[in-house]
């Protein structure tokens, strides 16, 4: 029996339960609910919709792997003993190393993962040159677990672009979208293969743009903290409208994963690249012929600029056109066919997006102040292989790619695993100023040079790097027929 709540019937909580009012726990429950709802849709209207944007475009998004031959050092050589020990087991192998035979290269299939995303229905894919580099034989995989093998439609070094082509129709395709219209702070999504992991996606924000990195001054980056790794490589680059608006490519790191850093191609730029290598086989840039270096604070108060900007010319190509077009060293270029050059590292993509041929406006400041001349664009230079293993009738025995730039010798843009090059410490971005005491004047002449060195024999070369000179020896295998 219920009995009246007095002062001599202390009001508890249990009391209090019994005597609840049904309607009361009605609109209390209404009221949870629809304060979870609103938590929902508050926490909704911060975060994009990342499934979505997922679920539509995965079907767009390939792997890529790629299986070719390299120089492997880890087996001994196997010297003067008969035919039949070619092909030892590896656990005879450690044997004989153990009891001193000699190691020497032996050539073993390479695989590797990448990334990359179907362009159009008919069977373009676009990715990371490096990601096919050196590729014996490429295959493309889709989402739906078909597999097809891919022919290589052509490669950009300077942009890390290759454009892939399947025979196949009616495959899904991504949208494109517009790179020029990134802002920092924008919600950016990543799908790829990292570490052989299909389908992984990762999200992040913008965080920079018109990013230049050393040896890649042909690509304003796109910055973001979207987590990549290795087998992301080629793979797109989404906004929230679910268009690509770069590629992945690199990383910064110290430890060679993921630090919170990443850098995408603007995928215009990426678009123009794979026009050219689909209705060319290759890609056409403009050339100004300069050598330029950034301004600081210092050089900016030397040189009469209210603050740091523009392009500080420190080299002119002779007979170049920017030679012709009356450009000299110590000229600041600050304006480049009606655009500001804010900083150095933003005149090479400007120039190299233009066609050869192009006239262009270059405004520059001189002796204080500022001049208007014509530039006639000439044609840049494809990097020109020395040496190729896949390709010895190019000179496959110093196993580097150079190309000219500027008035000094030649760049190193590429050396192959193994190669003598690597063997004699030459590196990307060194730059070969003599060869057997003779002085390198261009990629052609460089070719005929050591098609015509002796063989086991140490030659002198002249290296330069950074602003470091040295002489380095290397030694050249037998020439190939």
């Amino acid at each position: 029996m219920n009995q009246p709540i007095s002062r001599k019937t202390p009001f508890t909580a249990a009391s209090a339960r019994r005597h609840r009012s049904p309607h009361v726990m009605t609109v209390a429950f209404v009221v949870a609910a629809i304060m979870v709802a609103a938590i929902r849709m508050a926490h909704s209207a911060i975060l994009p919709d990342f499934e979505s944007l997922v679920d539509e475009n995965r079907p767009a998004v390939v792997n890529i792997s790629t299986t070719g031959q390299t120089t492997s050092s880890s087996a001994p050589a196997l010297k003067n003993v008969p035919e039949a020990l070619e092909n030892v087991p590896e656990m005879l192998r450690r044997f004989f190393e153990e009891y001193g035979i000699p190691r020497s290269p032996i050539p073993r299939p390479e695989s590797a993962l990448g990334s990359g995303f179907i362009i159009r229905p008919d069977g373009y894919v676009l990715t990371n040159a490096h990601v096919v580099q050196n590729a014996a034989a490429i295959r493309v995989g889709l989402n739906d677990r078909r597999e097809f093998p891919a022919t290589l439609v052509g490669t950009d070094p300077r942009t890390d672009i290759a454009l892939l082509k399947v025979d196949a129709t009616d495959l899904p395709a991504v949208r494109i979208g517009d790179s020029d219209r990134l802002k920092v702070g924008q919600w950016v999504l990543a799908i790829g293969r990292p570490f052989g992991f299909e389908n992984t996606a990762t999200q992040g924000i913008v965080s920079g743009l018109a990013r230049s990195l050393p040896d890649d001054s042909y690509v304003p980056f796109i910055q973001t903290d979207v987590a990549v790794n290795p087998g992301n490589s080629g793979g797109p680059l989404f906004d929230l409208e679910g268009r690509v608006v770069g590629i992945n490519s690199q990383i910064y790191s110290q430890t060679g994963g993921y630090m919170g850093v990443s850098f995408a191609i603007p995928i215009n730029l990426a678009m123009q690249v794979a026009d050219q290598l689909r209705e060319n086989g290759r890609v056409s840039r403009g050339y100004l012929g300069v050598s330029i270096q950034d301004m600081d604070q210092e050089l900016a108060d030397a040189f009469g600029l209210d603050r740091p900007r523009g392009a500080l010319v420190t080299a002119v190509t002779p007979d170049g056109p920017a030679d012709r077009a009356g450009i000299e060293a110590g000229d600041v270029i600050l304006e480049f066919d009606g655009r500001s050059i804010l900083a150095s590292g933003s005149l090479p993509p400007m120039v190299g997006a233009l066609p050869a041929g192009r006239k262009v406006e270059v405004v520059v400041l001189r002796g204080g102040s500022q001049e208007k001349l014509t530039a006639n664009l000439g044609e840049l230079e494809q990097p020109q292989p020395v040496a190729s293993a896949s390709h010895p009738s190019a000179g496959g025995r110093l196993g580097m790619a150079v190309e000219a730039r500027g008035d000094e010798g030649v760049v190193v843009t590429g050396v192959e695993p193994g190669s003598a090059a690597e063997l004699a410490g030459i590196r990307p971005s060194d730059r070969l100023l003599s060869f057997d005491r003779q002085k390198v004047e261009s990629p052609k002449q460089l070719r005929e040079l050591v098609r015509k060195a002796p063989a086991g024999k140490p030659i002198a070369i002249l290296v330069k790097r950074g602003d470091q000179t040295q002489f380095k020896t290397i030694t050249l295998p037998e020439a190939t027929s």
